[in-house]
Formats: structure tokens, C-alpha cells, sequence
């Protein structure tokens, strides 16, 4: 009778892990192979193992797929969504494209407010790009206060977006009813929004946490739509005096425990990590998260490693992401440069990709991953040979350099020139080292 149920069972599960386990290397896996220069064999393996995991709902058909995981390149997502002030599919249409433009791997749809089904309906179609959610968000709107939730609506709200093709849901299942009075006491208190909520839910009803309770409901749902859980760090610090406390380290080894259960059911799952978090914790909390976590693929907000730069936080959690993807981290959360502050713009996202890009790739240089460090070397060459046109397209946001290029000259006809506005035709180090090395 058992046996009859597991395999009954087993006929619905289309998830990429459970190919994996069986040795079949899917499309999606030669895909991933293609582009990260590694076999399909090697990837198949990792996520046979829990540690690399390819977000890919069978129902987002336009996904050019990739690799989350330590076998392979860090990873970059790019939040956006609209907020009940500021909120049209347009507006976040153009933060997609541009997001895309400039090379971010995933993207998040954290909108809030009205008009949340309208914008995530258009990004999924227009994304080639994983697209993850927070589901909470959109349940919170269908109700008049937190307290009013329940695990049916949210589980409605679930199943509604995996079926729209959503590739990975960002779900608070790790923070417990024990955990909150840890919390709450700290400088900064609960600073997740879904935590938050969560928190206010199990404190009004003297109850569990219904997603933790009811996981199986969550990972048949995944299982059936192949959806990619991010366990969210609900507990996760807003502040540095907050970094590496009970709380945060109580939730991550709840998460420890929900990995497991993942990984059991066939369910791709990844760990979301710390936000605040002094440097020289960085590399301890990517420890932690390997340890109890089981190496699932962990997916870091920053860590933002001073709390005095509102306005630059792009670059105080650039900082921190660059030295959590060398310890261990497999995809960087961006942060822009209106974090804390308000609804970032298309000038913002452009800011917060191309710092969290540049932190991407500086750890896998540093990790000696395959084929890191070719477009540095041709671009190095073409500066080295002032063929401009080459190095404005290996750079990572080519339209910018060539603005700041050009804006430099004031005789625009030095902009081809074998010499830049620092230093003149006269005084160019690079004109000279030619001509050193040509007398020698």
C-alpha cells in the first residue's frame, strides 16, 4: 500500500532535484553546463546533492535557466516591485529591462500594494530571468490586518503563483513562535517585513507558525510546479549592534532543519542570509550557514558592513557581498543607494546592479573559477593598446564609461586618441612604458 502511494506520489514531481537524483540531466542542466564551462554531469550531481539548484517553474516558458550554488559563478538578484505610493507595470517593466541590460541573473518582484498580480503578470512574461516573490506580500493585501491571515489563504496565494510560473518564493518558515521575544529587544527589532508580519501573527494567536507547521502543504506545491524555495531570514539584523545574536543564529538552524526536508521531498531550496553584519563576521556567518544548513546554496542580502552611509549603502553592502561570495555565498542580494530611504528608481537599480556585479565577479576571480578573469585581461589588453571601443564593450556597463570618456575631452577629436584627460599626450604612463619597452 505504501509503495503504491510513493510512486503515485512520484509521478507528480517535476523538479529539477528530483531529475538529478534519478541521473537525468535535464535541458535545464546542459544549459547551465553551456554556460558556466562545467559538465552537465557536475551539475546534474550538485543538485543531486542539495548544493546547486537551477529555479525553473515549468510554467515560465521564456527562462534561459541558471545555476545557483558554489560549483558555479555567484549570482546576483535584483529587487524591484512597486509600493502603494509609487506602483505601475511600467515603471517596474523599465526596471526589469535595465536590470537584465546590465547582466543581473535573477530578479525579485517585491511589490506591495494594489496592483500586485498586474506587475507580476508582466514580469514573468517579460523575463528571461528567474522571477521570485515574497507571497505574504500579496496575502497581507487580500486581508484588513496581519492578525487575520491564515495558513488557507496563504496556501490559495501559493499555489495561484507557482502556477503563473513563478521560479522561486520567499517564504519566513524558519521563524518560530520562541524566536520573536530574542528579537524584539534588539536596537533595530524585526526588520524583515514578512518576518514582521509573521511575528505579529503567531504573537496575536498564541500560535506556531502556520507555514512551519504545515511545510508538506508548501513542499507539495513546490514539488508538483518545481518552485525553488528561499528560506528568508525573517530574523535577519537591521543593524551592526544586532549581527550574529541568538536570534538570527536560533532561525538559521530552524532553516537547517527545513533544508532537509526539502532536499527529502525533492524540493530545490536555497537559505537566505544577513543583512547587517560587521566584516569581520562575514566570513563566520558563511560558516554557520554551510554547517547547519547542510551547504545549501545561500543567498545574501549584502551584508551591509557599516550603518552610517544612507544614500551609499550600494557600496557599504557591496563591501560585505564581495566578502561573503569569496566565503561561501552563491547569489548576492542587491542593494542600491536608496535602501533605507525610499522606493529605489531606474537610477538606483542601475547603481545597486553594476556595484553587486562588480562584487560578483571579483569573488569568483579570487575563487579561480572557470573563465573569471578573460574579459579582465581583454580589456586590460585593449586599454593597454587605447582601442576604446573594445574596452568600453567588455566593461560592465559600457554606455557609462563611454559618457565619462567623451565628457572628459574638451577637443572632441582626442577621443581616439592614445592618450585620456588624466594625463595628457605628454605625460601618459602607458605612451611611455611603449616607448621604455621599445628601446630596450
Amino acid at each position: 500500500m505504501n509503495e503504491k502511494k510513493t510512486d503515485q506520489h512520484a509521478d507528480k514531481v517535476v523538479t529539477q532535484l528530483h531529475f538529478a537524483k534519478i541521473g537525468k540531466i535535464t535541458p535545464q542542466m546542459q544549459r547551465v553546463a553551456e554556460k558556466e564551462k562545467i559538465s552537465p554531469e557536475r551539475v546534474r550531481d550538485e543538485i543531486a546533492r542539495g548544493r546547486l539548484v537551477i529555479p525553473a517553474n515549468i510554467h515560465h516558458t521564456n527562462l534561459d535557466p541558471i545555476g545557483i550554488g558554489d560549483a558555479v559563478t555567484c549570482k546576483i538578484n535584483t529587487n524591484i516591485g512597486g509600493s502603494p505610493i509609487r506602483s505601475t507595470a511600467a515603471e517596474e517593466l523599465k526596471k526589469l529591462d535595465l536590470a537584465l541590460h546590465l547582466g543581473s541573473d535573477a530578479v525579485m518582484d517585491l511589490t506591495v500594494g494594489p496592483y500586485i498580480e498586474e506587475i507580476r503578470k508582466t514580469l514573468i512574461a517579460h523575463s528571461h530571468a528567474p522571477l521570485g516573490t515574497v507571497p505574504i506580500y500579496e496575502a497581507i493585501e487580500m486581508v484588513n490586518a496581519p492578525e487575520d491571515l491564515t495558513a488557507d489563504l496563504i496556501f490559495d496565494v501559493i499555489e495561484r503563483q507557482a502556477r503563473a510560473g513563478v521560479d522561486f518564493m520567499t517564504v519566513h518558515a524558519g521563524l518560530l513562535r520562541a524566536h520573536v521575544p530574542m528579537a524584539v529587544n534588539r536596537l533595530a527589532g524585526i526588520v524583515s517585513r514578512g518576518g514582521s508580519l509573521t511575528a505579529k501573527w503567531m504573537v496575536h494567536h498564541k500560535k506556531e507558525n502556520p507555514i512551519y507547521t504545515e511545510f508538506d502543504r508548501l513542499l507539495d506545491i513546490c514539488r508538483r510546479h518545481d518552485v525553488t524555495l528561499s528560506l528568508g531570514d525573517g530574523l535577519r539584523p537591521g543593524a551592526l549592534a544586532d549581527a550574529s545574536d541568538e536570534a538570527q543564529f536560533a532561525e538559521l538552524k530552524t532553516l537547517g532543519e527545513l533544508v532537509k526536508r526539502c532536499v527529502d521531498a525533492d524540493v530545490q531550496v536555497m537559505v537566505e542570509g544577513p543583512g547587517h553584519v560587521p566584516f569581520d563576521q562575514i566570513a563566520m556567518n558563511m560558516e554557520m550557514e554551510r554547517k547547519w544548513c547542510h551547504e545549501a546554496p545561500f543567498y545574501i542580502l549584502g551584508p551591509i558592513v557599516t550603518d552610517i552611509a544612507p544614500g551609499y549603502d550600494h557600496i557599504t553592502s557591496a563591501i560585505g557581498a564581495t566578502m561573503g561570495a569569496f566565503s561561501g555565498a552563491s547569489m548576492l542580494c542587491y542593494v542600491t543607494p536608496r535602501e533605507h530611504l525610499g522606493l529605489p528608481n531606474l537610477e538606483d537599480v542601475r547603481q545597486g546592479v553594476v556595484a553587486y556585479k562588480i562584487a560578483a565577479h571579483a569573488a569568483d576571480i579570487a575563487r579561480k573559477r572557470p573563465g573569471a578573469r578573460e574579459r579582465d585581461d581583454a580589456l586590460s589588453e585593449a586599454r593597454a593598446n587605447f582601442r576604446w571601443d573594445d574596452m568600453f564593450n567588455l566593461a560592465i556597463d559600457p554606455q557609462r564609461a563611454r559618457v565619462m570618456h567623451e565628457e572628459s575631452h574638451v577637443d572632441k577629436k582626442d577621443l581616439k586618441s592614445e592618450f585620456c584627460s588624466m594625463c595628457g599626450e605628454k605625460h601618459c604612463a602607458v605612451r611611455m612604458s611603449r616607448s621604455v619597452k621599445e628601446a630596450l
